[in-house]
């Protein structure tokens, strides 16, 4: 079986080191808000390109307390609208329902899978208050027009980087492109920390005071609460863990962009589409999605020959039941693309002689048989 991801064998590329590290931190006594954490910060804020990084408990929590922040510092209040791809993992979109805000789905581009800036516009009114740009599957999503629009209409730009760690727009890491950007670190993204972990990046030092007491129940002095915070902080472990794994990312993204051009210039099938890259600074290929109308059919002839490939994802946002008011909804690019999207293995241990198994398995696949 070719495993979709590996988690055990990437922990091995650093096994030394990681468990020197969660030795540090078992023998210091210290497990919270302390020396990891500031040292993960300040170097993640360094490779990002930002002035500041806030370690928090995972993904959603940075969007969900990014939004409280600008709803603290009155740039936001409840029933302000956010603009969001439909075609995003569900929880961008839970961190704007969260804080009493409404999303507002906008569709993406059927050939990047990304927001679509043309149709931006249309989907603004005077209670539009920002956008959240999801940079999918490890593609950059910001475009020069969608800054633009941003700035022309007085919006705020939160970025979730949650799959792109290390992507490139014109030399400029991804996390810092906009006000704000959410991260995680959940095992499986192309940084994985050992449990959950997540952090917010930003330049704007108000709303970095803001989120990083947020996070710490609404405290920045100790047992002095200026908001009705949360509980969201990364822990020393996890903290010491990114560190070292740090170190390697953009080897690993390196390594993924390979087993990309592989792929692309080796699957050849008449019913299989392929990503369209133009720009390879801006991928780092957290997932690598192929498109069929025989979707199902296919996924059955990989996972009959040994290849344990996915779906990201099956249902859109809109046909959930957490948001049945929105199931009437139709969308149409959006359900073409969950329709039809299947994930094939790629990480950074993935090996040559596994890659071309893949490529040998897809291009056998005859839709008329099955």
């Amino acid at each position: 079986m070719i495993k979709f991801l590996d988690i055990q064998k990437i922990t091995e590329k650093y096994s030394t080191e990681i468990h020197q590290a969660a030795t540090r931190v078992i023998d210091s006594g210290w497990y919270l808000l302390g020396e990891e954490c500031k040292r993960f910060e300040e170097h993640y804020a360094n490779f990002i390109g930002t002035s500041y990084c806030v370690g928090v408990a995972n993904g959603l929590d940075a969007l969900r307390i990014i939004l409280k922040g600008y709803m603290e510092l009155g740039v936001m209040k409840e029933g302000d609208e956010i603009i969001v791809p439909a075609n995003t993992f569900i929880a961008s979109i839970l961190a704007i329902t969260d804080n009493r805000l409404v999303p507002v789905l906008v569709e993406p581009d059927i050939h990047t899978y990304q927001l679509d800036e043309n149709k931006i516009e249309a989907a603004i009114s005077p209670r539009t208050k920002g956008i959240m740009l999801v940079h999918l599957y490890g593609k950059c999503a910001y475009t020069e027009k969608i800054g633009e629009i941003c700035k022309r209409h007085g919006l705020k730009l939160i970025e979730d980087n949650a799959q792109a760690t290390g992507c490139k727009y014109n030399g400029r890491r991804t996390g810092s492109l906009g006000d704000a950007a959410g991260h995680s670190f959940y095992p499986g993204k192309n940084l994985g920390a050992f449990g959950d972990g997540g952090a917010i990046t930003t330049n704007d030092s108000e709303l970095e005071k803001s989120v990083r007491a947020l996070a710490n129940y609404g405290s920045g002095i100790k047992y002095i609460f200026d908001y009705q915070g949360l509980n969201s902080r990364l822990d020393e472990i996890q903290a010491a863990i990114l560190d070292v794994k740090l170190n390697y990312l953009d080897e690993d993204n390196q390594r993924r962009k390979e087993i990309a051009r592989y792929y692309i210039t080796q699957i050849n099938h008449p019913e299989v589409m392929l990503p369209v890259v133009d720009d390879w600074d801006a991928y780092v290929f957290h997932l690598f999605v192929i498109r069929s109308k025989h979707r199902n059919a296919l996924l059955q002839h990989l996972n009959n020959n040994g290849i344990q490939a996915l779906i990201h994802y099956p249902v859109p946002p809109h046909k959930q039941r957490a948001y049945k008011e929105w199931n009437n909804l139709h969308l149409p690019v959006t359900e073409k693309i969950h329709n039809e999207v299947v994930s094939l293995p790629i990480s950074q241990v993935l090996s040559d002689s596994e890659a071309e198994i893949v490529v040998r398995t897809v291009n056998s696949f005859q839709s008329n048989t099955l």
